[in-house]
């Protein structure tokens, strides 16, 4: 019994869904459109503006597929909704980002900067010196570049130095004492 894969989804207004051959599922919305191939195993139906999505048997694949599947979906509608968006911090004295086009450019304690190219579909804003924005309607992609741009520098757990995201906590470390004890 899936508790996640047995609800189902109410498809707001303004966006279509539709299932074609082979469980190719299209949201339209009005933030854009996403594309998706699921399993063959799973019945993916919509009536009267709900989606439910199905499962053959009880075995622990089929299962498993179940909830992911209605998972993604769920997550499709609400990208062309409202969308998605990572907040990140850059944290270090001269530590900054800045954005041009589609490339941010990251100084952060090398001695070259990184330029980090965003795929298509994803927006990058930095409102300032140390907050990068990334935003866009595909959930993975989000997240992906997100942790690819966190990736160049990661939160260090003795100065706290690098790039974190906001809502994230890095445990801090004490490091050595000045004086040693007797």
């Amino acid at each position: 019994m899936s508790r996640i894969g047995n609800k189902a989804i109410t498809i707001p207004a303004g966006v279509e869904v539709s299932v074609s051959a082979g469980n190719e599922v299209t949201v339209k919305g009005p933030k854009g459109t996403l594309v998706k191939s699921f399993s063959p195993l799973m019945t993916i139906t919509v009536d009267n503006g709900v989606l439910t999505v199905k499962r053959p048997n009880e075995e622990k694949h089929t299962k498993q597929l179940h909830g992911t599947t209605r998972a993604l979906i769920a997550s499709m509608i609400e990208g062309v909704t409202k969308g998605f968006t990572k907040q990140m911090k850059i944290v270090g004295i001269g530590y900054r980002a800045a954005v041009a086009g589609q490339t941010i450019t990251l100084n952060v304690g090398f001695s070259h900067e990184v330029k980090v190219t965003a795929p298509e579909g994803i927006k990058v804003e930095c409102p300032d010196a140390t907050t990068i924005n990334v935003s866009g309607i595909d959930k993975q992609i989000v997240g992906q570049f997100a942790a690819n741009v966190r990736a160049v520098k990661v939160p260090e757990p003795y100065g706290g130095k690098g790039i974190r995201y906001v809502d994230e906590f890095v445990r801090r470390k004490e490091g050595k004492t000045a004086a040693a004890k007797k």
